[in-house]
């Protein structure tokens, strides 16, 4: 039996979400875009900054997430800031809307890749860090830095 790799190309990761959030649990979805999106997002044109994930009759939408205009396309062009409907099957959607129905917890887009020529967005079912859990975790990278150095240099 031949299993074949996958071909695995981050293009965007939102970096900020991990800081602000503890991820539960990932979900791969895919989205619903035009061929100027695809193209821009293939060239690196894509943030996830201050984006979010919402429920909508059943269905999930990322919304705020910014994909810059492909050039080439001129008037034909795409609008950079509208709402993308992400794709997952009715199993995956009952189940994420039943975690999110729970007090604090939420959808956040955490990295969009091209997987097998596809493009996916990660998404992160997440609950909010308060003030002490970020400076707890800033505490514990900068722990681990400094032990990593002693035994570098040992």
């Amino acid at each position: 039996m031949n299993i074949k790799e996958d071909n695995i190309k981050v293009v965007a990761t939102n970096r900020k979400a991990r800081h602000d959030y503890h991820i539960l649990s990932t979900v791969e979805a895919g989205v619903v875009l035009f061929g100027t999106e695809v193209k821009s997002i293939r060239d690196g044109g894509i943030t996830l900054k201050d984006s979010y994930i919402t429920f909508r009759n059943r269905e999930l939408f990322l919304i705020s997430a910014h994909i810059s205009q492909y050039m080439p396309a001129n008037r034909n062009n795409h609008d950079p800031e509208r709402e993308r409907k992400l794709l997952l099957n009715r199993r995956e959607i009952n189940k994420i809307e039943f975690k999110i129905k729970e007090k604090g917890v939420t959808l956040i887009p955490l990295q969009v890749y091209i997987k097998n020529n596809l493009i996916k967005i990660e998404v992160g079912i997440a609950r909010g860090k308060r003030l002490y859990d970020k400076r707890e975790s800033i505490a514990q990278r900068d722990y681990e830095r400094e032990k990593e150095r002693e035994w570098k240099y040992r």
